[in-house]
């Protein structure tokens, strides 16, 4: 028996077969070309069939990891089409006469190296972006199929790295683990696991030689267990098992009060990226919706979605919920979300640069368009408004102007629109200590743990390196969110929070206690909470 250590990035025990997924090295060679033209030809339609094959995951994973989860593959085919990338592959073929796949090849070195050099977390990530989609463009080139990972019994993946399109197209009954010697918290890599329900570790060092063995993960204590002793991997089959009977136990929660003991309720919500994730909302019973990424109409369009098609969306969550409230977050992009069409600058620190409500308040048009769109689906259901990444009360009472504009461009036109909610999300260390006034404009609060805590600790939360100096749990933390929840109150705002710590099992008790209202979570999270907070005393 030999046990290995890694960081834990979801929950849960796996037991099963290692299989080591070993990328083969492929050689690309320099070959001269005479028909530039032709080449170049040959490379559009490369890259028109690479589109396509993008698309069909992005199909696939909506199908079983939800919107959120396949949004990669829509950032992949923006990175394919990206004017530079293009740019210096067919600069490549016409200077130097050479074939496509040699020119790709070079073109994806200088990208990764140049975004593998970057300071921002975020950019350094899209380094094993572009060497996904080169890999697959090559592919297509070489005329070789990408090979999905083939199993027919439990297995637990183990590599060095895993590509997002890699993880979609495993077969999903039989992986119960992914095993990774790189990668970070915030990986796409991760990301899916969490999506998927499945242990993963990261930052774990493994020998060649155990591909096959029999293997546990314990997703909680960080480890990988390979050839287990018999005694061990009895008890690692009754913890497993423990496990799926608290799974199921969980299912008896449905259609029950989220009540303490003591008879206080607390909202709890559900966060989504898209129409496709309301299924798991209403297969873990949520009580509505607590933060609909809107970034995620824009992001998987080649241009600025109109206000018909907004709305649509917006009237389709709507009408699903059935007069459960859904709050939609307004346009949340820049930072580690970037459009091409929005033509942002490049910034040394997005992260505290242009972006959210920012954005949205140097340009109008693009803020109009979706807040006529909402009011106009607010007709259909229960819709609250919130706006993201405040740090003054003159930009909530400017915000507040611009929504008086749109309902009376609305009502001169006889368009119906609803009862709406309007709230702002916490972000910042300057929204809190200025929240007493803040909650004398608006109607709730929503606490984004995330930034929140990287901007109070000064810690990119997607940089590896300083994973151990996070501290999501840190007493600067837990204060704000004390000191926001009062100040709401007192202004006559109801307060929830969104982030990840709502989601935090070690804090629920705390945060009942502090007099939080809604905890608004990962759809998979509701159960396991609501059991939590009903046998708070």
């Amino acid at each position: 028996m030999k046990v290995y250590h890694g960081k834990a990035v979801f929950h849960g025990i796996a037991i099963g077969q290692i299989q080591i997924l070993k990328k083969e090295e492929k050689n690309v060679f320099r070959s001269h070309i005479d028909n530039v033209e032709q080449e170049i030809t040959r490379m559009e339609r490369a890259v028109s069939e690479t589109e396509e094959q993008l698309k069909k995951l992005y199909d696939k994973a909506l199908l079983e990891v939800g919107e959120s989860g396949a949004a990669i593959f829509e950032v992949h085919q923006m990175m394919l089409q990206d004017q530079d990338y293009q740019e210096s592959i067919l600069n490549i073929i016409r200077t130097q006469q050479v074939n496509a796949e040699y020119a790709v090849a070079v073109t994806a070195d200088n990208f990764a190296n140049m975004f593998a050099m970057m300071d921002d977390a975020y950019m350094k990530e899209r380094a094993a972006d572009v060497k996904d989609i080169s890999e697959r463009l090559i592919s297509v080139l070489s005329q070789e199929d990408k090979e999905e990972v083939q199993t027919d019994m439990p297995t637990i993946i183990v590599a060095e790295d895993l590509s997002p399109s890699e993880t979609v197209q495993m077969d999903k009954s039989k992986v119960r683990s992914f095993v990774t010697r790189y990668g970070s918290s915030n990986s796409h890599t991760a990301i899916l696991a969490r999506t998927m329900n499945v242990p993963a570790l990261i930052g774990l060092a493994y020998d060649e030689d155990i591909d096959g063995m029999t293997a546990v993960v314990d997703g909680f204590k960080g480890e990988l267990i390979v050839d287990p002793d018999p005694e061990v991997l009895a008890e690692y089959e009754k913890k497993a098992a423990q496990e799926e009977e608290k799974r199921q136990l969980l299912q008896e929660l449905k259609g029950k009060e989220t009540v303490t003991l003591g008879g206080k309720e607390i909202r709890l919500y559900a966060n989504i990226g898209g129409i496709s994730d309301l299924q798991s909302v209403m297969q873990n019973d949520a009580a509505g919706i607590g933060l609909f990424r809107s970034e995620f109409l824009y992001l998987e369009k080649e241009d600025y979605p109109t206000e018909d098609e907004q709305f649509k969306v917006y009237r389709s969550v709507a009408e699903t919920m059935a007069g459960k409230k859904v709050i939609i977050r307004t346009l949340d992009i820049g930072a580690d979300k970037q459009i091409d069409y929005f033509k942002l600058e490049r910034e040394d620190n997005p992260a505290m640069g242009y972006r959210a409500i920012r954005i949205c308040l140097t340009r109008i048009d693009i803020f109009k368009t979706q807040l006529r769109a909402l009011y106009r689906a607010s007709a259909y259901g229960n819709i609250g408004i919130m706006f993201p990444m405040i740090i003054s009360v003159r930009e909530v009472k400017r915000i507040k102007e611009i929504v008086e504009e749109v309902k009376k461009e609305l009502t001169d036109n006889g368009i119906a629109y609803g009862e709406v909610e309007l709230g702002i999300m916490i972000e910042t260390p300057a929204a809190v200590m200025i929240s007493r006034q803040l909650a004398e404009e608006v109607d709730f609060f929503s606490i984004g743990t995330n930034d929140l805590t990287q901007y109070t600790l000064a810690i990119d939360r997607q940089n590896a390196k300083l994973d151990d100096f996070y501290d999501a749990h840190h007493p600067a933390i837990l204060n704000m969110i004390q000191m926001v929840i009062e100040n709401g109150h007192k202004g006559g705002a109801w307060v929830g929070i969104c982030g990840e710590l709502g989601a935090d099992l070690e804090l629920t008790d705390q945060f009942i206690e502090m007099g939080i209202d809604e905890l608004s979570v990962s759809p998979s999270c509701i159960l396991p909470i609501r059991k939590k907070i009903r046998e708070h005393v």
